[in-house]
């Protein structure tokens, strides 16, 4: 993910002059692409230690064209699309509605929320906005859908998605476990205001 972030929510960061991609809700047609650009950002955030068969498997069972499809019939999910002349850079995954995780709905603040559950870029796109725009886009569909935070979980050793995060104007509130292959991953919580719709 980019570590260049412009914050819809901050005035004193500038969106990019040029723009380096656009964003759009993703629809059936794109699935392919979010399947693939998934598997190939995933392993990006993964910790070192993670073997290649957890990966593998994640990729298999979570983000999988027939995951995607699904998805998009999910009337609690929104899958936004980041790309640039037609080809995929890359995607975010929000989820409206109270957490389902213990530690999530202990951790987190704010009510109503939204979980930011997946945005990835290519890496081709890191620095250039890309994500940037992606997340700005994020928060504007959860504040449109009338959330007051959005909350996220990260591994605790990504720490450039935590820099990215943190730009952003998410803060750690807690931890919570990660289920990869079987094997349990370590995250943070991180949570955000959204300003209120006017």
């Amino acid at each position: 993910m980019s570590t260049d972030s412009a914050d819809p929510a901050d005035p004193d960061v500038p969106a990019p002059a040029v723009p380096v991609a656009s964003v759009r809700p993703a629809r059936e047609a794109d699935v392919p692409a979010l399947a693939e650009v998934a598997a190939a950002t995933f392993v990006l955030a993964c910790p070192p230690s993670m073997t290649v068969d957890r990966v593998d498997a994640f990729v298999e069972e979570v983000l999988s064209p027939a995951r995607f499809t699904d998805y998009l019939t999910d009337a609690r999910r929104h899958v936004l699309l980041a790309e640039r002349d037609g080809t995929a850079l890359g995607y975010a995954m929000l989820v409206a509605g109270d957490p389902q995780d213990e530690d999530v709905r202990a951790a987190i603040r704010l009510r109503p929320t939204v979980e930011l559950s997946k945005i990835y870029v290519l890496p081709q796109a890191h620095g250039t906005g890309a994500a940037a725009l992606l997340m700005s886009r994020a928060l504007d569909w959860a504040r449109d859908s009338g959330a007051a935070g959005v909350w996220l979980g990260v591994n605790q050793q990504n720490e450039r998605a935590q820099r990215f995060y943190g730009k952003s104007g998410f803060d750690r509130v807690g931890t919570k476990r990660f289920l990869v292959g079987g094997v349990y991953e370590d995250d943070y919580v991180m949570e955000r205001p959204l300003p209120p719709l006017p």
